[in-house]
C-alpha cells in the first residue's frame, strides 16, 4: 500500500513520556497508511524504505499539527432549550430548586419526547457540526433526555445516525438513570427497575458503547447506582458516572470500585474518592462550561487529582441546562483561567486523557500505530489554543487517514 507524508509542520504529539513539553517536534513528518499513522517524528529521521513508499506529499506550510480533539461528555441530543431557567438562576434561584420545582431535566425530557427523530437530527446535527468544526473527530453522546425505552432509543438511534452523517466517531452513552421521569415520581427504585429493564434491549440492539448515571442527592444514590452498574458489568459494558458535582454522595469511590472509565464533574471530590481513582485509572473528567453557566464557587480539587496522579481529561458538557456550549476550545481556556489547568494539561485533557475516558487507546497521541486524526492549526505553540478567547484557528482536519 502507498503512504501518504505530511512534512513542514511542527507536531505536539501529545505522547506522555516526551522530552519536551507537549511532545513537540519542532521539524515534524507524518506518515499515513490508510487509516493509520505509519511513523511520527523529527523529518530528518523519516527511514528510507517508508519515504520511497510515498507516493502523496503534503507540505503543511509549517503550521502546528496535533491529535484530532476528543469531546468525551456531551449531552448533545435534546429537544428545546432552557433559556427561561437561565433567566431564573440569574434572579437567584439554584439549578437545585429548579430541579425540584420541576424544571432541569424534566423540562428537557418533555421537549425531548415530543420531538421527532428527524427534528432532534437536525438540532444535533448543527450543534455536532460546531464541534467539528472545531477539529473533534471524537465524541461521546449520552442519553438521559428519554428516560422511556421509546425515547431513550430514539436518542441513541440518532446519536448513531450523526455519526454516519459527519466526518467524526460517535461514542454512544446510555444514560437512563439521569432523572426520574413524571410516571415515576416518588417511584425511585421502580424507574431503577424500568432502566435495568431497557439496558439490555438497547445494548441488544448495539446502540450502547458504554453506561452512566446521575449520582446525587438531587438524583441517583450510590446504592441505587451500583444496581445500574453491576448490570452493565454483566453485559461486559464499561461504566462512567457524574459523580461529586453538588455533593460529595461517594460516587468516586463507587465507579472505582467497578473499574469506571471515568468519574465525571467531581467538584465536591474527597481525597479518598481521587485517590481510589488513582488506584484503577479512572479519569477525572472536569466540566469548565458548567462551573462557569450553573456560577459554582466550589472549584474541582485539582492540586489533589495531581497529586494523586489522577489524569484530568477537559469536556464540554454539551447540554441545554447547564453547559449550553459547542466549543471544546472555549473549553481549554476555561480550564486553565477557572480551574488553574496548565495549557499543557487543559490539551492532553482534550486529546490524550479524553481517549482514556473513552476506553479508545487507539487515539489521542501522535505515534505510530495510532489512527490517523489530527488536525493542522494555523498557530505556532500549542498554548495559543487555550489562549486566544473565541478563535478557531483550525486549518483542516484530518479523520482517519482523509482529509475532511
Amino acid at each position: 500500500m502507498s503512504l501518504t507524508i505530511w512534512t513542514n509542520c511542527r507536531a505536539a504529539t501529545m505522547a506522555p513520556s516526551a522530552e519536551h513539553a507537549h511532545g513537540l517536534i519542532s521539524d515534524a513528518a507524518l506518515v499515513v497508511e490508510g487509516d493509520t499513522l505509519a511513523w511520527v517524528g523529527p523529518r530528518a529521521d523519516v527511514p528510507t524504505d517508508l519515504l520511497a513508499r510515498c507516493m502523496v506529499q503534503h507540505d503543511a506550510g509549517g503550521v502546528l499539527i496535533t491529535p484530532g480533539l476528543i469531546d468525551c461528555h456531551t449531552h448533545l441530543v435534546y429537544g428545546g432549550d432552557r433559556a427561561h431557567e437561565f433567566e431564573l438562576r440569574l434572579n437567584g434561584a439554584s439549578y437545585e430548586e429548579i430541579a425540584r420545582a420541576g424544571g432541569g431535566i424534566a423540562s428537557t425530557v418533555q421537549a425531548t419526547r415530543a420531538a421527532s427523530a428527524a427534528e432532534l437530527q437536525a438540532s444535533s446535527s448543527r450543534r455536532l457540526q460546531q464541534l467539528v468544526g472545531e477539529g473533534v473527530t471524537t465524541i461521546e453522546i449520552k442519553s438521559g433526555y428519554g428516560l422511556a425505552l421509546e425515547h431513550e432509543r430514539k436518542c441513541l438511534q440518532v446519536a448513531r445516525a450523526l455519526g454516519q452523517t459527519h466526518a467524526v466517531e460517535v461514542r454512544t452513552t446510555f444514560l437512563g438513570a439521569h432523572a426520574v421521569p413524571p410516571e415515576f415520581a416518588g417511584r425511585m427504585d421502580d424507574y431503577v427497575d424500568a432502566v435495568l429493564h431497557m439496558l439490555p434491549i438497547l445494548h441488544a440492539e448495539g446502540l450502547v458503547d458504554a453506561v452512566d448515571g446521575f449520582c446525587e442527592r438531587i438524583a441517583f444514590s450510590t446504592t441505587q447506582m451500583e444496581r445500574v452498574f453491576a448490570a452493565a458489568k454483566g453485559l461486559g459494558l464499561p461504566v462512567k458516572l457524574h459523580a461529586e458535582q453538588l455533593s460529595d454522595s461517594g460516587g468516586a469511590q463507587l465507579a472505582a470500585r467497578y473499574h469506571a472509565q471515568s468519574a465525571d464533574h467531581l467538584e465536591w471530590l474527597s481525597d479518598e474518592g481521587a485517590g481510589a481513582m488513582a488506584a484503577t485509572g479512572t479519569v477525572a473528567v472536569l466540566l469548565p462550561g458548567a462551573f462557569y453557566f450553573l456560577r459554582e464557587t466550589k472549584l474541582p480539587p485539582i492540586a489533589m487529582l495531581r497529586a494523586h496522579g489522577v489524569p484530568m481529561a477537559i469536556s464540554t458538557d454539551s447540554n441545554p441546562g447547564s453547559s449550553p456550549c459547542t466549543s471544546l476550545l472555549l473549553m481549554l481556556n476555561m480550564a486553565c483561567t477557572l480551574f488553574r489547568l496548565t495549557p499543557e494539561e487543559a490539551l492532553a485533557g482534550v486529546t490524550r486523557h479524553a481517549a482514556a475516558a473513552l476506553g479508545l487507546p487507539d487515539r489521542g497521541v501522535l505515534a505510530a500505530g495510532k489512527r490517523a486524526d489530527f488536525v493542522l492549526w494555523d498557530v505556532q505553540h500549542p498554548a495559543e489554543l487555550a489562549y486566544a478567547l473565541g478563535s478557531n484557528p483550525r486549518l483542516k482536519t484530518i479523520f482517519k487517514g482523509q482529509v475532511v
